[in-house]
């Protein structure tokens, strides 16, 4: 039983809530059962309870803290995917990640996006993000995912299979679109500008499989 804080595994988990540390370590911290679940099965060593709560990020202490290595196998990846620039918002990530695990695709992200490791992107992918092929942002080739002035999402030749989104903020650089084979929109009838960046990829994602499943 762990009951100090000052032990060492209880300092790394601390240190884990810091994007720069889980960068320079390469490891990361998912708090939860159900993420640690989903990320492995392991050997527990008990804490404390007040002391895993110090060192957690949640509202509410969890009962389990995972610490684990951020490198990954590589693994093949599947025809169908979204390639992310620069979304920052963690929450976005993580739901996407759970998107792409719900309809069999990778998730790229290039630089600037949140990390997928992180606390916020972890808990929205609800253990997703083990299980999705993780790959670097590569626009060429891709659909370019934009809100106006392109072609309805449902035209696009079924082969065109993989789609780039950018952040809700700015939008697509038109470089990046330029790198893309061609470019869609999700047409809205209703009073909307837009679409958050995490619903417009889950409904690329929705569309591809029911054209190429129905086809």
């Amino acid at each position: 039983m762990i009951t100090s804080r000052d032990n060492p595994k209880l300092k790394l988990v601390r240190k884990l809530a810091a994007r720069r540390q889980r960068d320079k370590l390469g490891e990361f911290a998912a708090e939860g059962e159900d993420l640690v679940a989903a990320a492995l099965e392991l050997r527990a060593e008990p804490v404390a309870s007040h002391l895993l709560a110090e060192v957690s990020t949640l509202g509410h202490a969890p009962r389990v803290i995972g610490v684990f290595r951020s490198a990954r196998p590589e693994r093949e990846l599947p025809p169908l995917g979204l390639e992310l620039w620069r979304v920052g918002d963690p929450g976005n990530v993580g739901t996407l990640a759970r998107a792409c695990d719900a309809f069999g695709a990778y998730l790229a992200l290039s630089p600037g996006c949140a990390d997928p490791t992180g606390p916020k992107a972890l808990r929205a992918s609800a253990g997703s993000i083990f299980r999705v092929p993780l790959a670097e942002f590569s626009p060429e080739g891709a659909v370019a995912l934009v809100a106006h002035g392109a072609p309805p999402l449902s035209e696009l030749d079924p082969p065109l299979s993989r789609f780039v989104l950018g952040s809700e903020r700015e939008g697509l650089p038109e470089e990046v679109v330029t790198a893309c084979a061609a470019s869609a929109t999700i047409p809205l009838p209703g009073r909307a500008e837009s679409l958050n960046v995490a619903m417009a990829g889950t409904i690329a994602l929705y569309d591809w499989r029911r054209r190429h499943e129905s086809g």
